[in-house]
């Protein structure tokens, strides 16, 4: 039986998509696809990751053979350049022509360009594809002054990327009055704004450009308002206008504004021919995310399978990560009053606006805004999406619940119906999602993942997918085992019991005994980590080196130019004199940048990997030691002067503070953790925003836990009250031993009490209570740990064959890096990007 000829004209990601749907539901068409770039379909959502290390083989949607595997015909670098409608026939740019029983057009959109004098000359960029990408990468090398035109999500994109370039000095130029004029309002732009500054991005809003200045090469830009921006590279990013110039020549119907005209089943005025993504626009709009265009296609592959289904348009809420800030729109964003009563929170200080609008009468979620924090878009957007009649203080929802008898909308995501879209990009719902769990036996998230393609777009809504298997798991009466990686079929608290029960010492003998497979990066970092906390052995011996994070294999962080860091510990911030010295003589004889922590110690940064162990043995003579600002273990132990120097102070902090650091120094865990002692209740060293925290009072010491002060700040909480010095520390040799068992990797004590059952009471039972009486022999544990302790760098430097590691060029062991480069600033070196060889 002859197959049906459908010819694909576009080869991004909603034409893939449409690929992949319509073969997943018949093999009854032969299918013939156009690309105009040199590469098959890649994710331009995570475009800008390309920055960050990530290939075009990273990037792309599909394997090399997908095309073949599924009788597709892939002619790439080969755009049609005409469509003749009466012989139903494409005609391509090298010649090939096919005839077609249906055509679907996803030529997408190209970048606006103004037309502003001078916007031709060289070092003015567009920002759309990887080969937009390659040339400002290898532009970049030569500037100083980037500037992006265009406030929106791809503009920021764009920035960031300049940022991650090494680019000294970075604009943003917006002809609007605020940042994200689709998305965010005047209020949450400010904050926005605030942050990108903070993290060195300036922006100019108002700004109207008149012409681009300079030679053959830009040089500067000028306003209308006479003011003008230096300007080495200018990367446009102010819009998109869909691609619609084949279906004009064709004489297929376009808007006026531009974007070929479909109905609701995605087919223009030619019924042969249909258009889905960015080049399509329905009911007037132009939809330019990633989740309308996959629904477009969904909606297409099922008509031409026989389905009936419909457009009807889509939400347009969206979720990002901008330059490290969180952005996030839902729903109505602007309806204001009268039409809506509006609750907006507003903190200055940590970055944050949060802004809902809810109905007059108070009994539904409209919309709002989120920035700086965005961890309840996703119940946010459900309770819009599912009209979930809010609780009785609406505040509650950005503010938490501040009292037992206020509760969250709904019960959270199992309360939701079955056919609320979980996963907007694939079009995913709840009910979906449960079956798979329930009748599929899909027991984890990447087989949901592989089954129902939920959560394999932009990964917003893992969280969600996460929560519905562990509710659908309970209700089933199941165990839910969360296992490590599909190599380990234990959890890592089971993994840590087994290693410890056979007195395993190497990954190899870990994966051997325990394991299958040959590992992978999941599992690898996971069980050095286990084998580190357990037998506190250095980490380069018995064959695990090559098991490591990258930081933990060289012994040092990785920086961004390619050089490393050398933090050497210093207990309580307490040097003498001799070792200042030292470590000044250090730095001058490597040439390292030199900085004072929050954490009272002296970072060294744009040290040579092969000059590591020769700067490590001078500041061992001066007897200083691994600082483990590489390493998920103890990283300081704050402290104030106490009562050695302050008028206020109760206790000796300084020296609690070197005994605490001095016998958790090297102490591996699932994550980083610090510490502090404060000698008051001024509370100057900060110990309550901490992993744990000691708080001098006048009967002795009050212990508290799993505080955060990272990017979600959390104040500790009291664990004990008034102890003693002995029994503090009792008590935290339990706590950390207990945390170590039993954590998930890469998991802070604030997050791991967060989601322990019974929370601070429990923990406090545990801990002091000895109520699973283990207490004995956590400390005992914590004993022989300490016992093993040996600075990690001593024993480097003096291993031979540990030493061999540290070499740029195995033929040239003494040789540097040629191709690490440092700019200056404010005197001394800083690193600059990794350059293009």
């Amino acid at each position: 039986m002859k197959k049906t000829t459908i010819v694909v004209i576009g080869n991004g990601m909603v034409g893939y998509k449409f690929c992949e749907k319509l073969t997943a539901k018949s093999d009854a068409f032969r299918i013939v696809i156009f690309g105009e770039e040199p590469r098959r379909a890649y994710d331009r959502v995570h475009l800008s990751e390309y920055f960050n290390g990530k290939t075009a083989d990273d990037l792309s949607l599909s394997s090399e053979d997908w095309y073949t595997g599924q009788g597709i015909t892939l002619h790439l670098n080969d755009p049609v350049k005409e469509i003749d409608r009466e012989i139903k026939t494409v005609y391509s740019r090298t010649g090939i022509s096919v005839n077609y029983d249906y055509l679907v057009i996803a030529t997408g959109s190209s970048a606006f360009v103004p037309d502003i004098p001078g916007i031709d000359k060289d070092g003015v960029f567009v920002y759309r594809t990887i080969d937009d990408l390659e040339l400002i990468k290898g532009y970049a090398t030569l500037v100083k002054n980037g500037v992006v035109m265009g406030g929106g999500l791809l503009g920021l994109e764009a920035a960031k990327a300049l940022m991650d370039l090494g680019i000294e000095r970075t604009h943003v130029i917006e002809f609007a009055p605020r940042l994200m004029p689709r998305q965010i309002d005047s209020a949450g732009s400010s904050i926005l704004q605030s942050k990108l500054k903070a993290l060195g991005l300036e922006v100019h809003l108002n700004k109207n450009t008149s012409s681009i200045e300079g030679d053959d090469c830009i040089r500067s830009i000028k306003f209308n308002d006479e003011t003008d921006l230096p300007a080495d590279i200018l990367v446009i990013s102010a819009g998109i206008r869909p691609r619609d110039e084949l279906a004009k020549l064709s004489g297929l119907e376009v808007s006026p504004r531009g974007g070929i005209i479909v109905n609701e089943k995605m087919q223009t005025s030619d019924p042969s021919i249909f258009a889905i993504g960015e080049c399509a626009v329905f009911d007037h709009t132009i939809y330019g995310l990633i989740a309308p265009g996959y629904e477009m296609a969904e909606v297409l592959a099922a008509n031409l399978c026989g389905a009936t289904k419909v457009f009807c348009g889509f939400d347009m809420s969206t979720k990002l990560k901008l330059i490290g800030v969180d952005v996030a729109s839902f729903g109505d964003p602007f309806v204001t009053e009268p039409d809506s009563r509006i609750i907006t929170f507003e903190d200055t200080h940590q970055g944050v606006y949060k802004r809902i609008n809810i109905s007059n009468d108070g009994q539904y979620l409209l919309g709002g805004i989120l920035i700086g924090d965005a961890s309840s878009y996703n119940v946010l957007l459900q309770t819009v999406n599912n009209k979930i009649v809010l609780p009785p203080n609406p505040e509650d929802l950005i503010l938490g619940s501040r009292g037992s008898s206020s509760s969250s909308s709904g019960g959270g995501v199992s309360s939701l119906p079955d056919e609320a879209l979980i996963c907007s990009c694939e079009g995913v719902s709840k009910g979906a999602i449960c079956n798979s769990v329930s009748e599929l036996g899909c027991e984890s998230v990447d087989a949901i993942k592989k089954c129902t393609k939920a959560g394999t777009g932009c990964g917003g809504c893992l969280p969600m997918v996460k929560d519905l298997m562990v509710h659908t798991l309970k209700s089933k009466g199941k165990y839910l085992r969360n296992v490590i990686c599909e190599h380990f079929n234990y959890s890592r608290q089971e993994i840590f019991d087994l290693i410890k029960i056979h007195e395993l010492k190497s990954y190899n003998e870990v994966l051997d005994t325990l394991g299958k497979g040959d590992g992978c990066e999941i599992c690898k970092p996971l069980v050095s980590s286990v084998l580190a906390s357990l037998w506190n052995e250095l980490i380069l011996r018995r064959g695990n080196d090559t098991a490591q994070d990258s930081n933990d294999r060289f012994l040092a962080n990785i920086q961004k130019g390619g050089s490393y860091s050398v933090v050497p510990r210093i207990p309580g911030g307490e040097i003498t004199p001799e070792k200042l010295i030292v470590i000044g003589q250090v730095a001058q004889k490597y040439n390292l940048y030199t900085k004072i922590t929050g954490g009272q110690r002296i970072d060294m940064f744009g040290a040579h990997l092969n000059d590591l162990p020769y700067i490590w043995e001078e500041l061992i003579a001066a007897g200083f030691e691994s600082g483990h600002a590489y390493g998920k273990g103890l990283r300081t132990v704050k402290s104030c002067v106490g009562s050695t120097w302050c008028r206020f102070g109760l206790h000796d902090s300084v020296s609690f503070a070197i005994r605490i650091e001095e016998r958790y120094r090297g102490l591996r865990a699932p994550h980083k953790f610090k510490s502090a002692v404060s000698g008051c209740i001024r509370e100057c060293a900060e110990a309550q925003s901490k992993d744990f925290g000691i708080i001098a009072t006048e009967k002795g010491w009050n212990l508290y836990v799993c505080g955060n002060g990272g990017s979600k700040p959390q104040h500790a909480l009291l664990l004990a009250s008034d102890i003693d010095s002995d029994t503090c520390i009792r008590y935290i040799d339990r706590f950390l031993m207990f945390y170590i068992r039993t954590a998930d990797p890469l998991t802070r004590t604030a997050t791991w009490l967060n989601k322990m059952e019974g929370g601070i009471d429990y923990l406090r039972n545990v801990v002091i209570n000895d109520s699973l009486g283990l207490g004995e022999i956590w400390e005992a544990e914590m004993e022989a740990l300490v016992s093993a302790y040996t600075c990690e760098w001593k024993q480097a430097v003096e291993d031979p064959h540990i030493r061999k590691r540290f070499s740029h060029f195995v033929n040239a062991p003494d040789e540097k890096d040629p191709s690490i480069q440092f700019n200056e600033m404010r005197g001394q070196k800083k690193a600059a990007d990794w350059p293009v060889v």
